[in-house]
């Protein structure tokens, strides 16, 4: 039976890293939180600590993606949807086969567009709600070696801005979609890339801590913004590069440099040993 009053947030991907870090954050924030993943194991393990409320989640499944929202729902004011599943794959372009590619658009630009109108289905009859997908810098510019990865994420990133104004001429005014653009985030998604030459262009700014980006996500949902970078230089930095796609081109000797000394800097921190 729906509690009246009370805010019920969801969160995909949540069985770890980033995921987690959100759904815990949200968790000390008042929210009541329901994780979902994949892996029906590791997200129950994940919300053990967080009132116990967890699903198994694919992303990809449309009707799934719906079910959870009902479930949401039926706890209390679905207030909050998070779009945070996705996986990275790195290497030029021509190196993934057919199946590599479809299952990055599956889960990181489809899965977020399932999530997104599963839980839009639920809000636009509530007449309020927030749905925030985690886009990443990569959706704002091309990163060289992560080229299928941000493709991906451009979709999600045009899909989510293209929602919110259909959203505004339908009338919704109290219902929000923001997109969270963060740097690199030392998780597991980054962990075992330190000797990667294709993931250089995550390792080119500021490495972030899975806590600082979910912070950062709590304000958001608190205050929606259509989209915010974290920090908020390096999404100048490259909206620049890519409202001047020839010099970006030109400038990929020094992304390289930058994300090789990057990697070397992170290793250092962390202790991890050198693979090459």
């Amino acid at each position: 039976m729906t509690t009246p009053g009370r805010r019920v947030a969801v969160v995909t991907g949540a069985a770890g890293g980033l995921g987690r870090a959100i759904a815990t954050a949200l968790h000390a924030d008042g929210w009541s939180v329901l994780l979902t993943d994949l892996d029906a194991a590791a997200v129950a393990a994940a919300a053990a600590p967080l009132g116990e409320w967890s699903a198994a989640l694919d992303v990809r499944d449309e009707e799934a993606c719906a079910g959870i929202a009902a479930t949401a729902a039926s706890r209390g004011d679905l207030a909050l949807w998070v779009n945070n599943a996705g996986i990275l794959v790195t290497g030029p372009s021509w190196e993934h086969d057919g199946p590599t590619r479809r299952r990055v658009i599956d889960v990181n630009a489809l899965g977020a567009m399932n999530g997104t109108l599963a839980a839009l289905a639920v809000m636009r009859r509530q007449g309020h709600g927030h749905v925030l997908n985690v886009v990443s810098l990569a959706g704002l510019v091309a990163a060289p070696g992560e080229t299928v990865y941000a493709a991906s994420k451009h979709a999600l990133l045009a899909f989510s801005l293209g929602t919110l104004s259909d959203l505004r001429m339908a009338g919704y005014r109290r219902v929000h979609v923001s997109c969270l653009c963060p740097d690199g985030i030392w998780t597991p998604m980054l962990q075992d890339r330190l000797d990667d030459p294709g993931a250089l262009a995550s390792f080119t700014g500021s490495m972030l801590t899975a806590q600082r980006v979910a912070a950062r996500a709590v304000r958001l949902a608190r205050r929606p913004r259509p989209v915010v970078s974290l920090p908020r230089w390096r999404g100048a930095q490259v909206r620049l590069l890519d409202a001047l796609p020839r010099l970006a081109v030109a400038l990929t000797p020094l992304v390289q440099a930058a994300g090789r000394a990057g990697q070397r800097r992170q290793r250092r921190r962390t202790g991890a040993p050198d693979r090459r």
